[in-house]
């Protein structure tokens, strides 16, 4: 994501606008998660390392990550087959580890993450669909490091890495299937259309456009590519939230 380095300092409102005006037909899938990390570091507190964790068919991997921190506690959990980021991915909840030193669910993958230099951790589940699982995950070097922005900020980066990794996995699931390439790109372009209705009908800057998309496709258990088609097509982003028609 070319320019963030040069932006610099800035805060979180700053890197949601960041997010929200990335023109995801212009990105690659990898890029757009890149990002995504790269702020969460930037701007969440307790001097994190971050990565996003994907879960097919049960097997684990890192995405991408922002450091050797984040990547070494990602597959400690893996290799025991639990731990925070796991648990937020396979169950869609938020899951927070406020002191790795006093912990005690998952108590012996927690020592290991304090010796390894964090004091807590933050994991928030991707919006993803398909069978994919996945979550956003930032490890603080203190303790007691987030607070109610750094959550809710967090819960926000989330759905921009949902939308990479959906098309990420549809191109790869479909990597033998003619026009694979093309899907993908049409999604993309799909959803910064519908970006665009809303930015223009409700004056939305464009972080807030997303998040409608993506809070209906939470809401609906629909892809984000599917209700910006249905905006782009009927007008409508949600025929039961009048709010948004």
């Amino acid at each position: 994501m070319p320019g963030i380095e040069n932006s610099l300092p800035f805060g979180i409102p700053e890197a949601l606008e960041q997010l929200g005006g990335l023109a995801l037909r212009e990105q690659s899938m990898e890029s757009v998660l890149q990002a995504v990390v790269d702020l969460a570091k930037q701007v969440l507190p307790g001097n994190p390392e971050s990565s996003i964790s994907l879960l097919v068919n049960d097997k684990a991997t890192t995405a991408v990550s922002t450091g050797r921190l984040a990547l070494d506690l990602d597959e400690s959990q893996y290799s025991r087959g639990y731990g925070p980021c796991l648990h937020a991915a396979a169950t869609g909840q938020i899951t927070e580890i406020p002191d790795m030193a006093t912990e005690q669910r998952w108590a012996d993958y927690c020592r290991t993450a304090a010796e390894r230099g964090s004091g807590s951790s933050l994991s928030v589940p991707l919006p993803i669909h398909e069978g994919v699982m996945g979550a956003l995950n930032t490890y603080a070097r203190m303790p007691y490091a987030f607070d109610d922005e750094a959550r809710a900020a967090a819960q926000r980066f989330a759905p921009y890495a949902g939308v990479a990794v959906a098309n990420m996995h549809a191109y790869q699931s479909a990597r033998d299937m003619a026009g694979n390439l093309q899907i993908a790109l049409e999604s993309r372009a799909v959803i910064d259309q519908a970006k665009g209705i809303l930015m223009e009908r409700h004056k939305l800057t464009p972080d807030q456009a997303f998040q409608a998309l993506a809070s209906v496709s939470m809401r609906t258990n629909t892809k984000v590519r599917d209700v910006a088609e249905q905006l782009v097509l009927t007008g409508s982003l949600d025929p039961d939230n009048s709010g948004w028609n």
